[in-house]
């Protein structure tokens, strides 16, 4: 065989692959029982303009500390900046924001500003800044990009606990610095806010410390099917391992997604850390449903194609007790002339954050599969973390940490 011949064989075996993640659901699964799920990369997290008091469109002034303050009504204010006099070089609109983001290749994308802000007061649905966030993003939908409007809840002052948390999709909004809103209230709030239009509303905790959210306390069985995710990547480099594993084992049921939590646009294009989303469609109800049902995945690279199921159960799904678990776990990086990107490893992790099985990849490649059986009578959940031989696309990546997080698949117990 000639070298043109190789070449030739190559680009095949790739194409072959790239549709069968694409449109097929998992190799050796029931295909009567779960769909074709296609997967797309997006943005959970992100600010434009109408996060005012803080971003890089200011200067802050030389020797002082403070560039934010609230007022009484819990609502934030610049202080001690300047606003640079090109400041359109590094923040944006909503509608800029995603005009970037489609022309960056982005499936999907959530500007999420701070709901206390000043231009979101007062708090109400016929808030302008609301509503222009809101036909902003049904602007820029079409058939190949979702756009998605949120806010991010910034509970900051307790005193039953603090943490920020993202909630998309719903009709109208809550500032968390107002008196007498607090994370139980939040909690309740979740259970009964309509939704903007179709499709679900879901959250997702944000850059979450190990022990925030007053200890992950509050969870009911109503909003932890709303708050459905959790910032594993924040930054584009920011690992909250510990929290997950924490908030896992309080009971909440979420999965890994990616925040790049951009104050500005320039994140836009430089940032190379993803959600992933398996869906049925490239729809806004579609991929808030993925999000709905944690079928999601975190990576410090840009286009990793991730899926597993268990028991012939797709990724973020719940199971019925059983007591073995047969996983198919399919890894593909469409990347094979970058050496950097062979996936080197993979692990299976229980409660508490023990591995319970690794696949030590004998030759590193772009492509794998590992069918391991485990054997378990009493752990509430399972999920998969991979490594590659750069340790994904961020700045300092490190081989020697993972660079994917995957969904969990619970027991039922």
């Amino acid at each position: 065989m000639n070298i043109i011949q190789l070449q030739v064989r190559s680009i095949c075996i790739i194409t072959l692959l790239g549709v069968m993640f694409s449109i097929v659901p998992l190799m050796g699964q029931n295909n009567q029982s779960i769909p074709a799920y296609h997967i797309y990369a997006g943005n959970t997290h992100s600010h434009s303009i109408y996060t005012s008091s803080h971003g890089s469109q200011w200067d802050h002034i030389p020797g002082a500390t403070k560039f934010m303050e609230v007022d009484s009504a819990g609502v934030s204010h610049v202080i001690n900046s300047t606003l640079k006099e090109n400041w359109e070089k590094y923040q944006g609109l909503p509608s800029v924001h995603y005009a970037l983001a489609k022309s960056n290749g982005y499936d999907f994308y959530a500007v999420t500003d701070h709901s206390q802000e000043a231009g979101f007061h007062p708090t109400d649905p016929s808030n302008s800044t609301w509503l222009s966030a809101k036909i902003a993003a049904d602007e820029a939908a079409d058939q190949n990009f979702v756009a998605l409007r949120g806010f991010e809840f910034s509970e900051n002052n307790g005193p039953n606990g603090k943490g920020h948390i993202n909630v998309f999709n719903t009709a109208i909004y809550m500032n968390a610095l107002e008196k007498g809103i607090d994370l139980q209230y939040f909690y309740k709030w979740l259970k009964s806010v309509p939704a903007n239009g179709d499709g679900a509303v879901v959250a997702s905790f944000n850059h979450s410390g190990a022990e925030q959210y007053n200890n992950w306390d509050y969870r009911t069985s109503e909003v932890t099917d709303i708050i459905t995710m959790l910032e594993v990547i924040n930054s584009n480099k920011n690992i909250h391992y510990q929290a997950f594993i924490n908030a896992l084992d309080k009971g909440w049921k979420v999965s890994p997604v990616c925040g790049n939590d951009s104050h500005g646009i320039g994140g836009i294009k430089t940032s190379t850390s993803r959600t992933f989303v398996l869906a049925t469609d490239k729809t806004k109800v579609a991929i808030l449903d993925a999000m709905k049902n944690r079928r999601t995945y975190a990576s410090l690279d840009h286009n990793i194609q991730c899926r597993y199921t268990v028991n012939d159960k797709i990724m973020g799904s719940t199971l019925s007790g059983e007591k073995v678990f047969r996983f198919d776990i399919l890894i593909n990086d469409p990347d094979a002339n970058n050496p950097g990107d062979k996936i080197t490893k993979i692990d299976i992790v229980k409660d508490g954050g023990e591995v319970v099985q690794t696949y030590d990849v004998p030759i590193p490649d772009y492509s794998v599969q590992w069918s391991p059986t485990i054997n378990d009578a009493s752990n509430k959940y399972f999920f998969v973390r991979i490594w590659n031989a750069c340790g994904g696309e961020a700045p300092k990546s490190d081989p020697q940490k993972p660079m994917t997080w995957l969904a969990p698949v619970w027991t039922g117990r």
